[in-house]
């Protein structure tokens, strides 16, 4: 009776073990022009983000955590390739407009470059992508190529392909009239969905996209439990136009932008229960930010910076400092204060995968490992902000410096780009709303910074801006 006991324990510790992974399996949820200010946990006083509250709670909750660039295609650049956009190609220049790709671009991501994705399937990963992707949606630059094994969503900004019917995309382009429409609906955008390189739907649903994303998560999850694998979600939403699904419209205090937020977490609580369900919620690491601030003249459409100043396509704070949770896989918790960024997301999932450091090029990224998993310091103490081809502004530790300022867009109102004579310099410690120019207390932190600059640009080779290639109809 003894010895079948002891078969009957050793039996089940090793039923345990077997299903406990040896890998870390990784995650990256990714919002399109969710502000700073957009989550309960960040201190949106009605928007209600249960899911999210207790992956912040669990895991680091990061405060002063940057996009790569403050518009969409740059930004998805920065994060897939750990590389700021200049140095691939994916960001526009001065005397073009285009700052993001376009359904008539005839160009996007460059094979020669490097993703998460291609890197991890080094190491036996299996990877898909779903939702917006954005670097490109002529077959040779979609995800099927950039290492990923399934693809399902949309391949641009949802906004685009407007329909011939006074719905434009823009404030003052007849955008809010779509909203006095007794049903919401997204027929007036032409917008695909595809699944891998063929289109199964257009216009694209986008009522119930939010909800179908979720579900392709799990169903992935479900099908490669005993896999690694790395999912990227990328949510269309919540960039305009906004979309709510039936069970969602109309529940948030604050409004369609709070609906669309509040379905967001709860698929967020799908993906954490299914990984639960199938005991791989220790082994997977999750990543959830936004690819830029809020677009603010959408007003509450456009969600909300909190504190910060300005928003999306801007260099000011609001424009690129965004929410940051990390959870799972050995996470120690807390509430890291250090600087982070998407460009650091590459390098770290290089490291704690196992696979090999990419060394034939530069990366501006660095690896967040041990302050994930041990607490310590983050190694990242700079940050360059980018727009188009000029360095706007630099941050070393808590100094900002400003060398040029410029709005978000040319409307409602146009927006002049302004060369500063002498920069502009805030403490963001103590000021992370950049309203107290201390410039001229301080000259020897802006000549810190000044060095900075010049020593990135010695290394830096220019890439060809590959945005400004369109073809008109």
């Amino acid at each position: 009776m003894l010895m079948k006991k002891i078969k009957f324990l050793i039996l089940s510790l090793f039923l345990i073990s077997c299903n406990k992974s040896d890998h870390t399996n990784f995650i990256v949820i990714f919002l399109d022009d969710m502000g700073y200010g957009d989550l309960s946990s960040y201190g949106h006083p009605t928007i209600k983000t249960p899911n999210l509250d207790k992956m912040s709670n669990e895991g680091q909750k990061w405060t002063q955590f940057y996009s790569a660039s403050s518009v969409c295609t740059p930004s998805r650049a920065g994060l897939l390739t750990g590389r700021l956009p200049i140095r691939n190609g994916m960001i526009g220049s001065d005397n073009n407009s285009s700052r993001v790709l376009f359904p008539d671009s005839e160009f996007g991501l460059p094979e020669s470059e490097i993703t998460i994705a291609e890197k991890l399937k080094e190491v036996g990963y299996t990877s898909v992508a779903i939702g917006k992707w954005h670097l490109g949606h002529r077959k040779q630059y979609l995800p099927l190529n950039n290492g990923f094994d399934y693809y399902f969503g949309i391949p641009y900004s949802n906004d685009m392909d407007a329909l011939k019917s006074g719905i434009g995309c823009c404030v003052g382009q007849g955008y809010w009239a779509q909203y006095d429409q007794k049903e919401l609906n997204s027929r007036n955008y032409n917008v695909p969905l595809l699944e891998n390189n063929d289109i199964i739907e257009r216009p694209a649903d986008q009522t119930t996209i939010t909800k179908r994303y979720s579900e392709k998560v799990v169903e992935y999850i479900k099908k490669n439990k005993n896999n690694k694998f790395f999912i990227y979600l990328a949510h269309s939403l919540p960039h305009i136009p906004l979309y709510a699904s039936k069970d969602f419209l109309g529940s948030s205090e604050a409004g369609l932008y709070g609906d669309v937020i509040e379905e967001i977490d709860h698929g967020v609580g799908m993906i954490l229960e299914e990984l639960k369900k199938q005991n791989l919620d220790e082994n997977t690491m999750i990543v959830f930010t936004s690819d830029n601030g809020p677009w603010l003249p959408f007003e509450t459409h456009g969600g909300s910076a909190g504190l910060l100043r300005e928003g999306k396509g801007t260099t000011w704070e609001g424009g690129q400092r965004v929410p940051a949770i990390f959870w799972g896989a050995g996470i120690t918790p807390g509430t890291i204060s250090g600087l982070g960024s998407t460009l650091d997301i590459l390098p770290t999932f290089v490291e704690i995968s196992g696979a090999e450091k990419i060394n034939d090029r530069i990366l501006d990224g660095y690896s967040l490992k041990n302050t994930l998993i041990d607490g310590e310091p983050s190694p990242r103490d700079e940050m360059i902000f980018y727009r188009n081809r000029e360095i706007y502004a630099i941050r070393k530790g808590e100094y900002k410096a400003h060398y040029i300022t410029q709005g978000a867009y040319d409307y409602p109102e146009k927006t002049e780009k302004i060369i500063l004579e002498k920069p502009l310099l805030y403490n963001l410690n103590n000021d992370p709303s950049e309203k107290f120019d201390i410039s001229g207390d301080h000259p020897e932190i802006l000549e810190k910074i000044k060095l900075i600059a010049e020593s990135h640009k010695k290394d830096l080779k220019f890439k060809e801006d590959l945005l400004k290639y369109r073809t008109k109809k």
